[in-house]
């Protein structure tokens, strides 16, 4: 059974547009360092350049209002632009940036028309880059337990806290959050969800180490940082669902965090890892002759193939408004535990070449010992494995006699 999808005439038409498009505005010399934190302030200007013609295009976020700034485009055309996107070997946006995935949509089912507008089209278009601060020093699958405070102070609210393992190289223009704007009401009834400009005084942000930089699906982070909030100041209208309701408005971005969005693309590690294996000699022969090696190498293509497709379901259901359950946290926990798998597999493979990015004897130009490293840090980012399964668990009615619903999607 073939689960690739068709398309119209008319739709490879366009396919021939999108192609012609990128073809004169990617960059020839667009770089694809294995480690995030290795891509030069002149490559991220590229592709942020990249990702201002898309939205000036209405492809950034195709499927977006076209009053917000969105594309207003079917699923079918937006598949198209990813699936031509991923053939360079980006994402959508090609760069990283958590707003229009999960901010935006957050602010397009819970914030008030004057936010739509004032918010969205920034974000669509591509005029700014947002962080989403949710973790803490205290809080991270537990994110109600956040302990950074709003309180309320006449038109503002006053911020104090800290966040952590947050953002990316290269700074952004404003941060979404959750925070406690009662410091007395129950769990979930406590919390507001903010949009922060970036440059307000009293934040401050300072870059971490790590093992490695980013670590979730898409476009690789770069740096993670620490941001600390003391005495900023932010008016009410900053407030996005409303005094204490911040957690049904995170409910929409952890929907889409946990793997409801879904994705168009490939797992181009495996690209790299069997052109190392074709090219590489063991014992005077290509290791993808190698009987054991071949078996591995299928194995690691079965499970790419896989997650694959439930990102592909995951996507299409997502953007055409079908009832969703399980399948986003189902995706993710595969996504988790086969990256996993995947180190674990390459590294009996090639051994020591699998953990060096020495020109000599390291494998696919470092991406392989990136990847050792970031299948690692992917198991926590966005719920853990094993927050993933308590979801599922709960969606699906095990232990619970009423099944929890999903988050709500615009």
């Amino acid at each position: 059974m073939d689960f690739e999808p068709t398309y119209t005439k008319e739709q490879e038409e366009f396919r021939r547009e999108v192609i012609e498009w990128l073809g004169q505005n990617v960059p020839s010399n667009l770089e694809h360092p294995p480690d995030p934190v290795d891509l030069t302030y002149e490559q991220y200007k590229m592709r942020r350049e990249l990702g201002r013609r898309l939205g000036a295009k209405g492809w950034l976020w195709p499927t977006a209002p076209t009053e917000y700034g969105g594309g207003g485009l079917s699923l079918d055309h937006s598949v198209v632009i990813e699936e031509e996107m991923d053939s360079y070997g980006l994402t959508v946006p090609p760069y990283y940036d958590s707003g229009g995935r999960l901010g935006g949509p957050s602010i397009l089912v819970w914030g008030s028309e004057e936010q739509k507008r004032h918010f969205l089209p920034m974000i669509f278009r591509g005029e700014i880059r947002t962080w989403q601060l949710l973790t803490e020093p205290e809080a991270g699958s537990d994110l109600a337990n956040v302990q950074s405070t709003a309180i309320s102070d006449g038109d503002d609210y006053v911020i104090n806290g800290q966040k952590v393992y947050i953002g990316s190289s290269y700074g952004c223009d404003y941060m979404w959050s959750v925070l406690r704007t009662d410091t007395e009401a129950p769990r979930h009834q406590n919390l507001g969800w903010f949009m922060i400009p970036a440059d307000l005084p009293g934040i401050s942000i300072v870059p971490m180490e790590l093992l490695i930089g980013g670590g979730e699906s898409g476009a690789g982070s770069g740096t993670k940082n620490t941001i600390f909030f003391d005495n900023v100041r932010i008016s009410k209208f900053h407030l996005v669902g409303g005094h204490n309701q911040g957690w049904k408005v995170a409910t929409t971005h952890l929907e889409l965090e946990h793997g409801s969005g879904g994705r168009i693309s490939r797992n181009w590690l495996v690209d790299r890892l069997f052109d190392h294996c074709r090219g590489t000699q063991r014992r005077g022969q290509p290791l993808s002759k190698d009987q054991d090696v071949r078996d591995h190498l299928v194995d690691v293509y079965i499970n790419a193939e896989i997650l694959r497709l439930f990102n592909l379901r995951n996507y299409w259901m997502r953007h055409s408004g079908a009832s969703m359950t399980y399948e986003g946290p189902q995706s993710s926990y595969v996504r988790k535990m086969s990256g996993l798998q995947m180190t674990n597999t390459v590294l009996n493979l090639l051994g020591p070449a699998a953990l060096t990015m020495d020109a000599q004897w390291g494998a696919a130009d470092g991406h392989v010992e990136a990847h050792q490293r970031s299948g690692i840090v992917a198991v926590h980012p966005g719920g853990t494995a094993d927050i993933q399964k308590v979801i599922m668990a709960r969606r699906i009615g095990i232990g619970r006699e009423v099944k929890e619903k999903a988050g709500a999607l615009a």
